[in-house]
């Protein structure tokens, strides 16, 4: 059986957000045998598939080295990816049945386009510590699937550096996960993006985050909102690394745009059946 590690959001090697896919299996491994395979490649999502009877249609599900997640974006684009470089999936457009509906990914001339849920956060009470945790103190906080602080600026997105241990205490958004927080800050002037973000998530077993596509489906909204535009800019401002997306609001979905790139393919020597 092979396995293929991805670069999600990147145009380049190293850059973006590893996930690691597995090659489609015809049944679901049990539980545990998904967990320790997704604990030993000890990157933020491995991504398991499964065929269905048409071929342009996989179930797909994602794990951390902790938990089982309900959406999660770079390993649903290196899904894609590897099913149509990789793999060579003759179709324009590939959907995976997931924990959070059917996605669907389309060729671009440049990348992918996936197709995902909108998640519109409310305005809530920075919750207790929040501040501290993180080192800056928010000029807001938002509640959706994830909880996301918005920063004064793109300098202290980057600058960042939280205490991950007070992080792993916070309670949940309405996703019912805690200790995952989201910061973002409009991005400079004169930037080739609008906005920046970061993503610190110990309480899923990632201290934090590359490039988190599922989070933009919910900075989508919001930021569109914030700014008066569907379409906008985003970089993820992971240290050393950064990933890059293109996000276009439309009402109860969002279609978040990248690339992808492989960097490794290897072929497990055991069984996950």
């Amino acid at each position: 059986m092979r396995q293929w590690t991805v670069d999600a959001f990147a145009t380049a090697p190293f850059r973006g957000n590893p996930a690691c896919v597995v090659e489609p299996l015809e049944a679901w491994p049990d539980d545990a045998a998904m967990h320790a395979l997704a604990a030993e490649n000890n990157q933020a999502e491995t991504a398991f598939l499964r065929r269905t009877a048409d071929p342009a249609r996989f179930d797909l599900r994602w794990r951390t080295p902790a938990i089982e997640v309900p959406l999660c974006g770079h390993a649903t684009l290196a899904s894609a990816h590897t099913l149509f470089v990789e793999l060579g999936i003759a179709v324009d457009a590939l959907t995976f049945d997931t924990l959070s509906g059917a996605l669907v990914v389309r060729r671009t001339a440049s990348g992918y386009e996936m197709d995902f849920p909108a998640d519109m956060p409310k305005r809530v009470v920075s919750p207790v510590g929040l501040g501290e945790a993180l080192g800056a103190e928010p000029l807001e906080v938002w509640s959706g699937r994830l909880n996301i602080a918005i920063l004064k600026d793109e300098r202290t997105v980057r600058d960042l550096r939280p205490d991950i241990a007070a992080i792993a205490a916070l309670p949940a958004g309405t996703s019912g996960i805690g200790g995952e927080i989201a910061v973002s800050a409009l991005a400079d002037t004169g930037s080739a993006f609008d906005v920046v973000s970061r993503f610190f998530a110990p309480g899923a077993g990632i201290a934090e985050d590359p490039t988190t596509g599922s989070l933009h489906a919910t900075l989508s909204p919001l930021f569109s909102g914030i700014l008066g535009r569907a379409t906008l800019k985003y970089h993820q401002a992971y240290p050393g690394r950064g990933g890059d997306l293109e996000c276009v609001h439309q009402g109860s979905r969002v279609l978040i745009r990248g690339a992808a790139v492989t960097v490794l393919e290897s072929r497990l020597r055991v069984s996950l059946g």
